[in-house]
This record gives structure tokens, C-alpha cells and sequence, in this order.
């Protein structure tokens, strides 16, 4: 038996004795995910077993302020007993964002909470909505040195994490090995810290590409190949949102950054952009996915594309391609598993297929 959701496990107290009893034992609560939503309170009766949360995942409607007051109250009770049981947390939030919201409460309220100590390995905060201050990141970098994971990714209008900032983060926290950030918050220095003999080998780096780029000095391609040397293990995911510039693009698109996952989400015209991947990323893509505008032209470069890029694994591509696309992309690339790739437009939203 196995239910991650707090909903689902308050449940199960109620089937049974023998199941009352296994939901008391300590690896039942290891992974939960608790529902902040039309203003609903968990019962008091689960509030001693939140501390048994390893790995806990809040998910909060932010319309009513009662809820973003019980998703604090939940972390306050993970982290009561204060001993670093509580090892990941992910935050994630739906509905409509209010008016003018900056997420303030919750930044500063998750500062306070982590203030009693915190051994945090795993951060994410890809699901909030809003700008993540200078001061929020550098403060939670401080108060949980044992991170190992820390994304800072999501999906707000502008990048409000800056390079020195980045570098505390660094330096606070000197475990990190996956980092997800705005491309706008690296910088030459950030990259050289990453590469000092002192830090572990980095894994993962997710990158977001919006329109703060256009603000920053663009990373050549040589501090990417000295960061590939330095971490041969390395691989990278970069998101092209559409608000990034179509002119900074090939900028972004270095030709030794070792991309693993692309996602250009920008709805214009790729032609060059997709000729690029096929030429800098053949060995190392395993996901593709596009936004963008059908015409002939496109369904030539995705065919050349699937003709050298024999890892992939996954392929999203949201506009009409034609028959020939589908089928080069399934004789060539032996390793895919998944794709949407549609002759016929369709209702929204579009529906991947399995190989």
C-alpha cells in the first residue's frame, strides 16, 4: 500500500485496525504531499505525524490567504521536532495568482520556519508564480548549507536573482550538485566557482531563458567547454521561454553547453535554430520539444534533425508536421519512447503518443 497524499492516507486510517497501524509507522509518511485548497485545515489527529515527512511536496491554491496560512502551518509542523528529519521540499501553486501577489508572506514565512534549522537537501520552489528576491534566496541558502538540489526556475515574469546572489548560494551551500536558475543569474564568475577543485561534481543544470537575458553580458562558448572538461558528467536543460528575444537565440544555443533537454517554447519561426541543434547537440539530446510555426522548410530540418540525433528519447513538437517527419523520427531514433508529432491539428491540449 502506498499514498502520497494526505487526503488518501487520511483515509486509509479509516478502512481498517491493521491499516490504522501501518499508517503510524514512520516510512508511511515519508513522501507526502499535502492540498492547501478552498480553504481547507488538516486535522489536528495527523498534526503529531507531519514531523515523520521526509519528502514533503505542498500544493496551495493562492486566491484565499487561509490557504498560503495552512501550507506554512503544515511546514511548521514537518520541521517541529527541529532533528533535519525533513530532507526535500517542493512547493507548487495553482489557481489564478492575485492581483499585485509578490509571494511575500510565503517567502518570508518560509525564512522564519527554516530558522529553527533546517537540513534540506532537496528545494524546489519551480511551482510558485512569483519573483524570488535577492534576500529570500540568500537567506534560505544560509539557513539550509546541507542542499544538495536547489531550483529557483519558475516560472515568473522576470529574473530577480542576480549573479552575486548566485554566488553566495554557492558558497553557503557547498553540497549543491543540482542547480535549476534563470540563464540571467549566471554570469563568467558563477561558472568559475562551479568549476573550483573544492565542489563536488555538478549534475544538472536547468536553465530558463526569458527576457532578463537581454539585460546581461552573454556566457561565450569557451567557459562552457572549461565547465564541460571540469564536470564530464554534466548535463544541461535549457527552456527558451517566449518572451526571450528571437535575436538572443543563437546566442543562448553554445554549441558546447551539453544539452541533454531543449525546450524552445517561443512560437516563432526556429528554421536556423533547429539547423543549430542538429549540429551542436547530435550526441548529447535525449528531449526535444517546440513551439512554433509549420511550413516546409521546418518539416526538411526536422527530418535532417532526426537523421543525426539518434539519442532521443522524447519529441514534442506543437505545430502540424507531415508524414515524412513522424516516420524519419521513428526509424532513426531507435531510443524514443514518447512524442507528439501530428499530421492533423487538434483541440488543445495535444496528446503524446507512445512508440
Amino acid at each position: 500500500m502506498r499514498c502520497t497524499c494526505l487526503q488518501d492516507k487520511c483515509n486509509a486510517f479509516t478502512v481498517c485496525k491493521a491499516w490504522s497501524n501501518i499508517m503510524t509507522h514512520p516510512s508511511s509518511w515519508k513522501d507526502t504531499e499535502v492540498r492547501c485548497e478552498s480553504g481547507t485545515s488538516v486535522p489536528d489527529r495527523y498534526s503529531a505525524l507531519l514531523p515523520l515527512v521526509r519528502n514533503l511536496k505542498l500544493r496551495m491554491c493562492l486566491t484565499d490567504p487561509a490557504n498560503r496560512k495552512t501550507a506554512l502551518w503544515v511546514l511548521r509542523q514537518a520541521v517541529a521536532r527541529g532533528d533535519g528529519r525533513l530532507e526535500g521540499l517542493s512547493i507548487c501553486c495553482v489557481g489564478n495568482t492575485p492581483l499585485f501577489y509578490a509571494g511575500q508572506d510565503l517567502q518570508q514565512g518560509l525564512v522564519d520556519i527554516l530558522t529553527n534549522g533546517s537540513s534540506l537537501t532537496v528545494l524546489d520552489l519551480r511551482g510558485v508564480p512569483f519573483t524570488l528576491s535577492d534576500s529570500f534566496v540568500r537567506s534560505v541558502a544560509m539557513l539550509c548549507p546541507a542542499l544538495q538540489s536547489l531550483y529557483i526556475n519558475n516560472h515568473s515574469l522576470v529574473c530577480g536573482v542576480n549573479a552575486e546572489t548566485l554566488r553566495q548560494v554557492l558558497k553557503s551551500c557547498r553540497s549543491l550538485s543540482i542547480l535549476g536558475v534563470f540563464q540571467a543569474s549566471l554570469s563568467q564568475d558563477v561558472l568559475k566557482d562551479l568549476m573550483l577543485p573544492e565542489r563536488p561534481a555538478l549534475k544538472k543544470l536547468e536553465l530558463r531563458c526569458e527576457r532578463t537575458l537581454k539585460y546581461t553580458v552573454p556566457l561565450c562558448d569557451q567557459i562552457w567547454l572549461e565547465l564541460k572538461l571540469r564536470h564530464p558528467r554534466l548535463w544541461v536543460e535549457l527552456e527558451l521561454d517566449h518572451t526571450l528575444p528571437e535575436l538572443h537565440v543563437p546566442g543562448v544555443l553554445q554549441p558546447s553547453i551539453p544539452v541533454r533537454c531543449l525546450r524552445m517554447l517561443t512560437w516563432t519561426l526556429l528554421l536556423d535554430e533547429v539547423r543549430i541543434v542538429r549540429q551542436s547537440y547530435a550526441n548529447t539530446l535525449e528531449v526535444l520539444e517546440l513551439q512554433t510555426i509549420p511550413s516546409p522548410e521546418l518539416n526538411s530540418e526536422l527530418i535532417a534533425l532526426a537523421k543525426q540525433c539518434a539519442r532521443l528519447q522524447e519529441v514534442h513538437c506543437y505545430c502540424v508536421v507531415s508524414q515524412e517527419v513522424i516516420t524519419a523520427f521513428i526509424t532513426n531514433c531507435p531510443n524514443l519512447c514518447r512524442f507528439t508529432l501530428k499530421t492533423h491539428k487538434e483541440p488543445h491540449p495535444w496528446t503524446s503518443r507512445l512508440k
